[in-house]
């Protein structure tokens, strides 16, 4: 009996190990071949594919998607007729980041309302924009300069620019970053050059091109320490003309947030200086401060468009200003009666406070409650 009850567990265990080998054998996996020619359906045959394994023959190509064993495709892959023999690789969707300061001015809370700043004119006075950048839409441009290649507005030996463009208007689609307000018409406007330098005559310039063009929207990511009459009145003038002019307070800040540093022509009445944020609301260490500070975006860690179709994180209130501008945009397009006096007191009755006023001016830029208000 005991010999019987041996002989019998040898027997199954054999058995057990000739059927996971014959079903190891069995398994199969999805393939992609392609004929070195006109498909020929019996060569298939030959390898024993049945029908059910075949799940789609082009119409255009000799390709066929296939089940297969592994001893198949093997043989398959010899076989003269056939050109390739590739293993079906997975594939995912490449999905849309929505940087941090999106949320947190509100324009996530505005966008499924359907308001993306359509057709408000945002001039980008800075290096210039990457034209060519597959997240950004140019509609025009000037450059300041005489001397190929900064003589091209879309040329962006810098990236400064072309990272300002993207927080502002970045498009809504599969891939990249989403802007403020991405459907608001960028103007690339260069007034600095490659190493990110240029001068108050060049800004001025940029000014008087954006008023003579129509711009609802300046922005200046940049600014000098020295005060400009002419400057001045190249900005007042624009304001008077109805433009809501913006730019960014200045990096000239320190620690302990004291002192007046707001730089040039933040500093100017008719402009809305902008201080930096991070992603908790708290002040940006290098963000200028005093009396001038207006108003505040987020300023730190911000990712956006950059040169050649690449991303990349920045700081400075260079980073703040155009989230202004986006979300000036917004509104501006819900509220398309407004004056750029009535729009930019909304924004600042609207912002969110976070203390003191020489630091954060009225506060974070909200474009949710700026709508409603």
């Amino acid at each position: 009996m005991k010999k019987f009850l041996v002989a019998f567990l040898t027997v199954a265990i054999l058995f057990a190990l000739q059927t996971t080998v014959s079903a190891d054998s069995s398994n199969k996996d999805d393939y992609l071949i392609m004929f070195d020619g006109p498909a020929e359906k019996g060569i298939l045959k030959a390898f024993d594919i049945d029908e059910e394994d075949i799940h789609f023959e082009s119409e255009i190509l000799p390709v066929y998607h296939l089940e297969l064993t592994e001893k198949q495709a093997k043989l398959v892959e010899n076989h003269p007729q056939i050109k390739y023999v590739e293993e079906d690789a997975e594939a995912e969707a490449h999905y849309q980041t929505t940087p941090y300061g999106i949320d947190l001015v509100q324009a996530s809370d505005v966008h499924p309302y359907g308001y993306y700043g359509q057709g408000i004119r945002v001039a980008v006075l800075d290096t210039g924009i990457d034209s060519s950048h597959e997240d950004l839409h140019v509609y025009g441009g000037h450059s300041v300069f005489s001397t190929w290649p900064e003589s091209d507005p879309y040329y962006d030996g810098n990236g400064h620019g072309t990272h300002v463009a993207g927080t502002v208007a970045a498009l809504n689609n599969s891939y990249g970053v989403i802007g403020v307000a991405p459907e608001a018409h960028l103007f690339a406007v260069k007034v600095l050059d490659s190493n990110g330098g240029g001068s108050y005559s060049g800004i001025a310039e940029g000014i008087e091109w954006s008023i003579v063009n129509d711009m609802d929207i300046i922005n200046m990511s940049l600014g000098g320490s020295t005060d400009s009459s002419i400057l001045e009145a190249y900005s007042d003038y624009a304001y008077n003309q109805g433009i809501l002019v913006i730019a960014a307070a200045g990096n000239s800040g320190n620690a302990w947030g004291s002192g007046d540093n707001v730089g040039y022509p933040a500093k100017y009445d008719s402009v809305m200086a902008v201080a930096a944020v991070d992603q908790n609301e708290n002040r940006a260490s290098f963000s200028s401060t005093g009396p001038a500070v207006e108003i505040s975006a987020p300023g730190v860690d911000v990712l956006s468009t950059y040169p050649n179709n690449n991303y990349t994180s920045l700081n400075g209130t260079s980073m703040a200003s155009p989230h202004v501008a986006g979300v000036a945009a917004l509104v501006w397009h819900y509220k398309p009666y407004y004056s750029n006096v009535q729009l930019r007191s909304v924004l600042n009755q609207t912002a969110k406070p976070l203390g003191n006023s020489d630091h954060y001016g009225n506060g974070l830029v909200q474009a949710y409650d700026a709508m409603v208000h």
